[in-house]
């Protein structure tokens, strides 16, 4: 029997004779392409209002003001032979009505690291009494979440981790005992193997942001396993270009195939939203995952700063009209940014030549706008392969001086199109490789590269510069 999507990727890197006795087996750590992830060795909670009960056992870790509840988690990080340059913590709310919750929660740093499992109770409990380590805000049901312990977490040890809330509307998270779904700490050494020439990702020069990533991602296959693997070898910001999760974008879509996946670079990750996304009313799990990540709630787009680079997520799925609301802020937004190159995504494509989906013309009023504002380039989705397009105008013509270059990176692990009629400036393509599309953003300039599945070859490389 196959093991579940979520562990598969825990385990990822192990020795394919690896087997999982019980649940509550403490599993070596495993290495991935720039992490390892460790598996809690011990959790479990306290509760005010059963003041000598052990919940050693429990499937469930309860956080609460009212009564008072209390998550205690330990972890034994071993065998790495360099400093932590960053962990990340990875929980996931159990899937049963009243788990989720408004505050997830407040994750502190704790002194002892000898409490028992099977026998602290409230009345015994450590004190949850070294410095904050993050919070979480509302949490869904049946849905990973990520708190970044690097403060804490330095290199080999044992760490303890308290959970605290003040809300009287409590999270129950999933123990160890829970299986697929256990607590994980993902720590990052910053030390990766020597990249074949295929999989090539050159570190870029100190202070040049790096800007990766790719649309049409978690599905029931493979695809999105082996470009996530790609991710956890690449540093800086990952964007997403739409179908995220499908195929339908629901909340268990959400936890079942893109949680375990790319969702273990959710605190970098800078979305966007695509068609199935919003197969789910308003895109509602969408917002729930990304949280204020996705910008303000059910509008879509947004924008951020990345080094000289101004960067604006857009949302294809609403109206892009001239004088909507979102052509407006655009244009705003534009106007404002101080930066003299400008890189925006979405998911539907201006230009394509793929046999699926036809180009879309709704996106013309805010190419428009990328356009009068000298704006470089613009990542797209929607179908599932890879495409480059020579710099153009609005109108589609040729316009090497102050022309857009758009990309078509829909290879990030949903089933892959063909191509029907090679549309005009059409520079590269590919589509029977999944991968990403790595940008690194210089002062003046940006380099491009496609980065292949491990064990393909197709490249696509290249440098622009800015209007």
């Amino acid at each position: 029997m196959p093991l579940p999507k979520a562990l598969t990727v825990a385990l990822a890197g192990a020795a394919a004779a690896a087997t999982v006795a019980t649940a509550l087996t403490v599993l070596a750590p495993t290495a991935s392409a720039a992490g390892t992830t460790f598996l809690a060795t011990a959790d479990t909670y306290v509760d005010a209002q059963h003041t000598t009960t052990n919940y050693g056992t429990s499937q469930q870790l309860g956080v609460d003001n009212s009564p008072v509840k209390q998550t205690l988690l330990r972890f034994q990080v071993s065998g790495l032979t360099q400093p932590a340059t960053r962990a990340v913590l990875r929980i996931h709310v159990d899937d049963v009505a009243g788990a989720e919750t408004g505050n997830g929660g407040t994750f502190r740093a704790m002194s002892s690291t000898t409490w028992s499992e099977t026998s602290v109770t409230y009345a015994n409990k450590p004190a949850v009494d070294g410095a904050t380590l993050g919070t979480l805000g509302a949490v869904a049901r049946n849905t990973w979440y990520e708190v970044d312990v690097t403060s804490y977490i330095k290199g080999n040890g044992t760490f303890s981790i308290g959970v605290t809330s003040s809300s009287s509307d409590g999270a129950d998270y999933d123990s160890r005992e829970s299986g697929a779904t256990a607590p994980q700490l993902v720590v990052d050494t910053g030390s990766t193997p020597t990249p074949t020439p295929s999989t090539s990702t050159s570190t870029p020069p100190s202070g040049d942001p790096v800007l990766v990533g790719a649309g049409d991602i978690a599905t029931s296959g493979s695809g999105d396993s082996v470009t996530a693997n790609l991710l956890d070898g690449i540093p800086g910001t990952v964007f997403t270009l739409g179908d995220n999760a499908y195929p339908n974008g629901t909340a268990s879509d959400f936890s079942t195939y893109y949680a375990p996946t790319w969702g273990r670079h959710k605190a970098r990750t800078k979305p966007a939203p695509g068609n199935h996304d919003y197969n789910t009313s308003g895109a509602s799990a969408y917002y729930s995952y990304f949280g204020a990540d996705a910008g303000p709630s059910n509008r879509g787009y947004y924008s951020y700063d990345l080094g000289d680079w101004h960067v604006v997520s857009l949302n294809s799925e609403t109206s892009m009209a001239a004088g909507s609301a979102q052509e407006q802020w655009l244009r705003a937004d534009l106007a404002a940014s101080g930066k003299q190159c400008t890189v925006a995504y979405w998911h539907k494509p201006r230009w394509t030549s793929s046999s699926s989906h036809a180009p879309d013309p709704a996106t013309g009023p805010l190419v428009q706008a990328l356009y009068d504002y000298d704006a470089e380039v613009i990542l797209t989705g929607h179908n599932h392969q890879y495409e480059r397009f020579a710099p153009q105008n609005p109108s589609g013509q040729l316009d090497n001086a102050r022309g857009l270059r758009q990309f078509v990176a829909g290879m990030g692990g949903a089933d892959l199109y063909g191509f029907g009629t090679i549309q005009p400036n059409s520079e590269a393509r590919n589509n029977n490789t999944f991968g990403v599309l790595k940008l690194t953003l210089h002062s003046g300039s940006y380099d491009w590269q496609f980065v292949p599945e491990a064990g393909k070859t197709y490249n696509d490389s290249g440098t622009g510069t800015c209007h």
